[in-house]
């Protein structure tokens, strides 16, 4: 997309030159035609009609399908198409392995990622990104009737629950907790329960999830981050037209509760803000 043809431009300004010197106004270019690497990122959904989406479907409660093989759906799945609609476009999903999916923007294969892409610097660089329509913290849960445990301080030698893959991992260390490895969040809250551990760090999501999920009252969210995770669309580099209008489009689903809706059918909460 960002590769330049100077050389190509160069011969086509020249023969334009020379020709209108001779007085030949039938070559002038075109006037709706689009200049040299004009946006077009949102003309080229609306005449396509068509919104490319790629995702996971694999990915719940964002991206997956409904009894393991039935209609894709999800939170991020109902947030996009519901900006599709205001867009006048239908969306077409295209799933594909979290691994492959910035591969699959930056192919063209997909006009936007919806798949609960957190915003970094990193990425910020490479991708231009939406509004955020996923705000989320890191969160202590322990048993509901441990009072002990209020802060991050107060983890000081206490024991979590942790993936050592993770970043929760290094946050429970640098607050002075003894780690106890877990491959994931039913183990940790199997160990938790089982008063093997004092407490788990997880994002707040997979608490809300999981509560959603299974209502469960011997567990409570302790303390939590203040820092925030936030999650939006990504889209190619220099895809602002497009950008602006799913950012206006998320702008009015937040305005008439229909983001909250969507959030709270998933969570029980807004966490879309």
């Amino acid at each position: 997309m960002k590769r330049t043809r100077l050389s190509v431009i160069g011969l086509i300004a020249a023969a334009g030159l020379a020709l209108a010197g001779c007085g030949s106004a039938s070559t002038a270019p075109s006037s709706s035609a689009p200049a040299a690497g004009a946006d077009t990122s949102l003309s080229d959904v609306k005449s396509a009609g068509v919104l490319k989406v790629g995702t996971e479907g694999t990915y719940k409660p964002f991206t997956f399908h409904a009894n393991g093989s039935g209609e894709l759906t999800g939170y991020d799945v109902e947030i996009i198409n519901a900006v599709a609609d205001k867009l006048g476009v239908k969306p077409a999903f295209q799933e594909t392995q979290f691994d492959a999916i910035f591969a699959g923007l930056d192919a063209k294969r997909f006009d936007v990622v919806a798949n609960q892409i957190s915003i970094t610097d990193e990425r910020k660089a490479k991708y231009d990104f939406s509004t955020p329509y996923t705000v989320s913290t890191g969160v202590i849960v322990t048993k509901a009737d441990n009072n002990s445990i209020t802060s991050f301080d107060s983890l000081q030698g206490k024991t979590t629950a942790q993936s050592l893959t993770s970043n929760w991992y290094k946050l429970a260390q640098q607050s002075g907790a003894n780690v106890e490895a877990v491959e994931g969040w039913a183990q940790a809250i199997t160990l938790l329960k089982q008063g093997r551990v004092d407490a788990t760090i997880n994002d707040k999501l997979t608490y809300l999830d999981s509560q959603k999920t299974s209502h469960d009252d011997t567990i409570k969210i302790a303390a939590e981050t203040t820092d925030k995770s936030l999650s939006a669309f990504a889209l190619r580099k220099g895809s602002t037209s497009l950008t602006d209008a799913i950012n206006k489009a998320l702008g009015e689903l937040a305005a008439d509760g229909t983001l909250a809706k969507i959030s709270q059918k998933y969570f029980d909460a807004d966490v879309s803000k």
